[in-house]
């Protein structure tokens, strides 16, 4: 039963998240990156089923037929899926027609976690678990997205969620050494985040604390969006292209600066956690600093000395395997392997992150021209 609390627990949560939207809200797809809220509860109801109950349970009847291709995201070895491009297109069916489909899974899926279930099924239900919240996490920021396109400036809820502020500061010192990196022993991870093995490291510093608003805007005064010396060859093309002067969501009105959040569009607090950031932009900052981005085996070796979880902090490490991994038979194979190519690591976690969902080892990967999920920079040197 304990499994069964905690699996209606978090697919509880994913429908608390959408009690303030309205129809209308559950349906655009402001960019290809971002998946509506209807295709999320839809896509992470579609995995139990798929994985589970059509698996396992040879009595159990497909909701309907269409939703293994509406559904689906990436995994080849399950047939053929709508273009991620064209979610927001699904119009039909309804928004109360996936709420019946979640109810129809959870009731099976109760039936399954009340009775002997195998190691198996357990571990696809855990896997399932977590990529619920996920996704959790990815409608909070897709959401965001779509919304900061309403010149309106809607508020998803009363507070900002980007209104905390650091609580350490200064530099942590960490001695050169031979550092144990990867999960290791009981508990969740997921495959990217094995095997656990040792990484030589140099003696180095990180900062406490995360860059803040007041220190970026510094940084803009300075030309920093101007000056091709702080930026990768890549950043500098990447936001001439796209004629970028300025993080994510922010605005200059009357010479002050604001920024939309999911409380509606506010004055920016000098003093709070910088957040929205690409890689580059990370990059560009450090180097106006005269630091650098830390590796993500320097993050994980400090990472029990440092407050963090407020924002995904970007590292300047590329998204390869650790040693000795190696990518599981099956569908679930497809679901960290096939991208180590051409993304960054973020560590940590965010304010939109769902509860108990982090852990110093997690892996979380983005291309580096990414700004809409909620990251942040701590600088080493």
């Amino acid at each position: 039963m304990k499994l069964l609390n905690k699996y209606l627990s978090i697919r509880n949560r994913s429908e608390e998240l959408c009690v303030k939207l309205t129809v209308e809200d559950y349906v655009p797809q402001s960019a290809e990156f971002a998946s509506p809220p209807k295709w999320h509860l839809a896509h992470t109801t579609w995995f139990f089923e798929e994985m589970i109950l059509k698996t396992f349970n040879p009595n159990y009847t497909t909701f309907d037929k269409d939703f293994s291709f509406l559904f689906n995201s990436y995994y080849n070895a399950l047939g053929q899926r709508l273009a991620r491009s064209q979610r927001g297109l699904i119009t039909r069916p309804g928004v109360d027609h996936i709420f019946e489909y979640r109810k129809q899974v959870d009731k099976y899926m109760a039936l399954v976690l009340k009775g002997n279930y195998s190691k198996e099924i357990e571990e696809l239900t855990v896997l399932g678990i977590h990529h619920e919240q996920q996704h959790q996490e990815l409608l909070i920021t897709d959401l965001k997205y779509t919304f900061s396109y309403n010149p309106t400036h809607p508020k998803y809820s009363n507070k900002p969620w980007i209104n905390d502020h650091n609580e350490d500061a200064g530099w942590l010192k960490v001695a050169e050494g031979i550092y144990e990196i990867g999960h290791k022993g009981p508990g969740f991870c997921f495959d990217n985040e094995l095997e656990n093995h040792k990484v030589l490291l140099e003696s180095f510093e990180i900062s406490k604390s995360l860059v803040s608003n007041g220190e970026f805007i510094d940084f803009i005064d300075h030309g920093g969006y101007s000056n091709s010396n702080y930026w990768l060859d890549e950043g500098w093309s990447w936001i001439n292209s796209n004629n970028l002067t300025m993080p994510l969501y922010w605005q200059k009105i009357d010479n002050e600066w604001f920024h939309y959040t999911l409380g509606g569009l506010v004055k920016i607090d000098l003093d709070t956690i910088l957040t929205h950031i690409s890689f580059y932009e990370a990059s560009a900052y450090a180097t106006f600093k005269g630091c650098r981005l830390p590796t993500e085996f320097e993050w994980e070796a400090a990472s029990n000395s440092m407050k963090w979880g407020k924002r995904w902090e970007w590292t300047n490490s590329a998204y390869l395997p650790y040693p000795r991994f190696k990518i599981k038979e099956g569908a679930v194979g497809e679901y960290n392997g096939k991208f180590m190519i051409n993304q960054m690591v973020l560590r940590g976690g965010s304010v939109a992150t769902s509860p108990g969902h982090s852990r110093k080892t997690y892996r979380n990967f983005f291309h580096p021209n990414m700004q809409w999920q909620f990251s942040g920079i701590r600088l080493a040197r």
